[in-house]
């Protein structure tokens, strides 16, 4: 008789099992391999904590950071001007607003968004904006490039309360302009200033109202009025200035200078130039 063989293998093998002792030698690691890689991972460690590396790190964030801030300001700053565009809008959409007649026979145009109380002081505060003035050297040309303002002092603490106020300037002659654009001006006592009248028609124009270089409005929760900010301060804001058109401008080059305007800026001027194309004051007051 024939015997039969099995050319099967073991269910073992089949498995892929492998003898203990296999797997418990595949698992032993040379002591030489495990003492250099402890000692590399120590070395590795020491080399990122040292602190010739702590300073190398610190100095990449500080760089970083540099970097970032100039831009961050930047953008602030465009978003202000950005910011104007849109106040002045709102108020001269008020039916009783700026009396229109006096928009057309205005030089300059200042507009202050959000300003609150407490910068310095009790009741003291600030206010960053723009200035706009017609071009040409009479004025009768069309709205500048916008230039960055501040406005400050104690009476504008006073008026806010604890809301943030929108505040609305114009210059009414060439001769307010000029000390605006030139140097720290003092309502009251370097330009005469007085609150602005409400309503479209002329006949607000009080004789208080004719003599004043310049007129301001305010508008807090939707309430605009004429209000005196005699005793406050307006002066170029030079930084601001530097950060959005990215080299030191003084405020009377950007205004009468021939400066583009910057894209934040367009709105701004656009709805000026929309709104109150030409100078309509008497000729004899611009000369």
């Amino acid at each position: 008789m024939f015997r039969l063989t099995s050319n099967r293998t073991s269910p073992a093998a089949n498995r892929g099992l492998v003898h203990p002792e296999a797997v418990a030698d595949s698992r032993r690691v040379h002591p030489e391999a495990a003492e250099g890689s402890r000692r590399a991972r120590s070395e590795a460690l020491a080399t990122c904590c040292s602190p010739l590396a702590r300073r190398k790190v610190l100095a990449l964030s500080l760089t970083l950071a540099l970097f970032a801030l100039p831009a961050a300001t930047q953008e602030r700053e465009e978003q202000r001007l950005h910011e104007c565009g849109s106040v002045l809008k709102e108020v001269l959409d008020i039916p009783e607003g700026i009396p229109k007649d006096l928009l057309d026979k205005a030089e300059c145009v200042l507009v202050f968004p959000s300003v609150k109380k407490g910068a310095f002081g009790i009741g003291a505060s600030y206010g960053r904006g723009a200035i706009s003035c017609r071009s040409g050297e009479k004025f009768t040309g069309s709205w500048s490039a916008p230039a960055m303002f501040r406005l400050e002092g104690l009476n504008i603490g006073l008026q806010l309360g604890g809301q943030a106020t929108d505040f609305i300037l114009l210059v009414m002659n060439p001769r307010g302009a000029n000390s605006i654009l030139g140097s720290k001006v003092k309502l009251g006592a370097d330009a005469a200033a007085a609150a602005g009248p409400k309503g479209r028609a002329a006949a607000a124009q009080t004789d208080i109202v004719m003599r004043a270089e310049i007129l301001t409005w305010s508008r807090s929760r939707g309430l605009f009025a004429g209000i005196s900010l005699e005793g406050s301060t307006l002066m170029s804001d030079g930084g601001a200035n530097q950060k959005i058109y990215g080299r030191k401008l003084s405020a009377r080059q950007i205004v009468r200078g021939g400066v583009g305007t910057p894209a934040a800026g367009q709105r701004l001027i656009s709805l000026l130039n929309s709104s109150s194309p030409q100078n309509l004051s008497d000729p004899n007051s611009l000369k």
